[in-house]
């Protein structure tokens, strides 16, 4: 799958020498897209109801023998209007683009949400898609609107000569046949019910970062963790899990053993429960008892392990919701909670394994 920034796509890029505002030599960016199919969304945890979409749109390329293309927004709109009140994301742009590839879509744009996107008329951002684009065909939500005061729909793109498939909204089929959508995985979530998100999301929830520098408060309790990057404003799921834990090379692709292969000291850690993982016990939030405020952090302890595992990335799989965040008056308060929370994990663990 190819990556571009809507910028690259619409904005000049190659300016002759001694040339002026209104020289005709200004030369324009020189990448062009193959004409293709367009669904636009936030596309937040690519789930069910989205791969929905995305199978409509590569159904309608290989009838139209035309690329297949998704446009995101970054940031999402709400996080552009108020950040502090945001929903949680339940995947960042990397997750994102993971994800998507997996699905299929051979070209991702993705658009800056900025003042200046946000007051693109409905002709104007009709004439962009069409004439910079190339987009022949979208698949579109029923609801889908867009434009200044969001005055472009579904029938003002018709209008204007682009064919348009509406997608009505996808359900999960159960008792309750609810529609599928991000905010519904999210409340899930952040119950602690995993396996019904899992439902909704067609795999098993995950998040995926880099290990970065922490405060090392775990390793003066015993209980050294690997600080990873969440790469979004707030998490989805906040608590105490086991996770399972493979480590990634540079094309996002498993390494057999990865984190097994880093350590040291002959403490390799314990079997996860996917092939190549590490079992570990997972906090993500904001860490009450250190006093960090709205510090969000994914910190993972891999028991029995010994290694080094700074500027590796990391995919943590969350298997199963043990409890909430809790305060704990002391450091030696929070070192007998830890203690206790990982001996149940472990516990949680040898269950599963029969």
């Amino acid at each position: 799958m190819k990556t571009y920034f809507l910028e690259q796509l619409i904005t000049p890029s190659n300016v002759l020498p001694n040339a002026t505002s209104n020289d005709a030599s200004i030369i324009l960016n020189s990448i062009e897209l193959t004409p293709c199919v367009l669904t636009i969304g936030n596309f937040d945890g690519v789930h069910l109801g989205h791969q929905a979409m995305l199978e409509q749109v590569r159904q309608l390329a290989d009838e139209r023998k035309l690329s297949s293309a998704v446009m995101i927004f970054e940031p999402q709109p709400r996080e552009f209007f108020a950040p502090a009140t945001a929903p949680a994301r339940l995947t960042n742009l990397a997750e994102k683009q993971a994800l998507l590839a997996e699905y299929g879509v051979e070209t991702l744009i993705v658009a800056s949400f900025d003042s200046d996107f946000r007051t693109l008329t409905a002709q104007a951002f009709a004439d962009m898609i069409a004439q910079r684009l190339n987009v022949k065909a979208l698949v579109l939500g029923d609801d889908f609107r867009f434009g200044h005061d969001r005055t472009g729909d579904s029938k003002f793109l018709r209008d204007y000569g682009l064919h348009v498939t509406n997608l009505h909204t996808v359900t999960d089929h159960t008792a309750t046949d609810e529609r599928i959508s991000s905010t519904r995985i999210r409340n899930l979530l952040l119950a602690g019910d995993i396996t019904a998100a899992n439902q909704l999301l067609g795999r098993d929830y995950a998040n995926t970062g880099m290990v970065v520098g922490g405060d090392k408060i775990g390793r003066t309790m015993d209980f050294p963790t690997a600080n990873i990057d969440l790469a979004r404003l707030k998490p989805a799921l906040h608590g105490i899990f086991a996770v399972d834990v493979i480590r990634l090379d540079e094309q996002g692709q498993v390494i057999p053993n990865g984190l097994t292969e880093l350590a040291t000291e002959g403490a390799t850690g314990i079997t996860g429960l996917r092939p190549h993982s590490l079992f570990g016990t997972a906090n993500i939030g904001t860490r009450p008892s250190v006093d960090k405020g709205h510090d969000w952090r994914l910190e993972v302890h891999f028991p029995q392990l010994h290694a080094n595992l700074y500027g590796q990335t990391l995919h943590v799989r969350f298997l199963h919701f043990l409890h909430g965040e809790r305060h704990y008056d002391s450091l030696e308060a929070l070192k007998s909670g830890i203690h206790n929370d990982v001996a149940d994990l472990l516990e949680w663990r040898t269950k599963q394994l029969g």
